[in-house]
């Protein structure tokens, strides 16, 4: 049986061992911002700077010196501030047409590298900024955040060729999981404690991201699949009957967050049952425990070469998503599931000799890549995942009967 003060303890040690990992070995003192590939003792083995992950360092640093007292520490508030400014420095693009495109990396010394033709360098650079301001009150960043917002839904919902994606005639329109799971965070990110005006202003796109997730339910309510037709409808071949565990539990438990915050039970209930419970049942590994990268629906092997490895993020966010789901329902079944995803991440991807945690292992469970950082795992879904579950659990423990 899982003791909530021991998980919720030894939760507490995880986030402070994994923040000062990333305190100790990440700062570059001499170019700013951060190093992000960096090796299971702390060597950095590559400068490269991927800009999505400086914007979740910053937003990180600033949600943990914001929200805990323990981390409001001068080091902390100067790191995410140096790394805000190197992003403002270096990260954003100007286009012939006017609009702001963030790069996908940069040089150690902010030179340009790649653009990739998606949202999500700009999703996490908007969170940096919003977040920094909160912690600096600096008006500027707030507003740079809320125009970078405007160009997203103007990309996602209008006109999305100034991302540089070419119109090619085979290549179906689709709805991807990932974008309005990306812009109803920016809108839970934007309107949070900003007073009624600012959430006025994106009610209407969060309902619009809410309903976008949904469509992703489909076989009738069997299955929960990572990209369907702009109609909602199943998508052909391999594209259409990709799973994605990982992201359909994030999903779930930004569902839950909204649905929460508007005493909407039919939407928890669709969060809980759908987008929790299906892809974990879906998802684990019953041989070797742990949840599968990527499934096919209809049981073919999936191509993705890494799909029946264990990665870390799908874990965290299953973590958080039961922790949620329990803490809003007290259903004895959903902490039994955050139960068995706790032991199995915190005994497999743990690193106590050398502190942070490994990011990829075998469907054994075996590391498979010893580095702690690299150009997709930075310092967030870890540290993200660790303050959640401890806030949760204090406010479950704090409201113990």
């Amino acid at each position: 049986m899982l003791k909530l003060e021991e998980c919720r303890e030894r939760i507490r040690t995880e986030l402070d061992n994994v923040v000062d990992f990333w305190l100790k070995y990440s700062h570059d003192t001499v170019h700013g911002g951060f190093f992000t590939c960096i090796g299971k003792d702390g060597k950095v083995y590559d400068a490269l700077k991927y800009v999505w992950l400086q914007g979740r360092q910053v937003w990180m640093y600033c949600r943990l010196y914001r929200t805990m007292d323990r981390f409001r520490k001068p080091e902390i508030l100067e790191a995410a501030k140096a790394g805000g400014a190197f992003l403002r420095k270096f990260a954003r693009v100007s286009s012939s047409s006017g609009q702001w495109k963030c790069a996908f990396c940069l040089t150690r010394d902010g030179k340009i590298v790649k653009i990739q033709r998606t949202i999500f360098s700009e999703c996490f650079y908007i969170m940096a900024m919003d977040e920094l301001s909160r912690v600096t009150g600096d008006k500027d960043m707030q507003l740079e955040a809320e125009q970078m917002m405007e160009q997203l839904i103007y990309w996602v919902q209008v006109d999305s060729s100034g991302l540089g994606r070419p119109e090619l005639p085979g290549d179906i329109p689709t709805n991807s999981m990932a974008v309005p799971m990306m812009l109803l965070c920016l809108v839970q990110q934007l309107a949070e404690g900003r007073g009624q005006e600012v959430a006025q202003k994106y009610s209407e796109l969060g309902s619009w991201c809410v309903q976008q997730i949904l469509q992703h339910v489909q076989r009738d309510g069997t299955a929960i699949l990572e990209n369907v037709s702009l109609e909602g409808a199943e998508l052909p071949g391999c594209q259409g009957r990709l799973q994605n565990p990982g992201h359909a539990l994030e999903a779930g438990w930004f569902l839950l967050q909204y649905s929460a915050e508007r005493g909407d039970e039919e939407l928890q209930r669709t969060a809980i049952n759908k987008f929790v419970e299906l892809p974990y049942q879906r998802g684990w590994d019953t041989e070797h425990g742990g949840l599968f990268y990527f499934l096919d629906v209809d049981g073919h092997c999936p191509t993705q070469l890494e799909w029946s490895m264990k990665l870390w993020w799908p874990h965290c966010e299953a973590l958080i998503a039961f922790l949620m789901a329990y803490s809003q329902t007290k259903k004895p079944e959903l902490l039994d599931r955050f139960s068995q995803v706790y032991e199995y991440t915190l005994s497999h991807f743990s690193d106590a000799e050398n502190g942070e945690w490994f990011g990829y292992l075998t469907q054994e469970g075996r590391v498979a890549l010893d580095f702690k950082g690299g150009p997709f795992k930075g310092f967030f879904h870890v540290p993200r995942c660790l303050y959640m579950c401890e806030r949760i659990l204090d406010d479950l423990l704090a409201n113990k009967d």
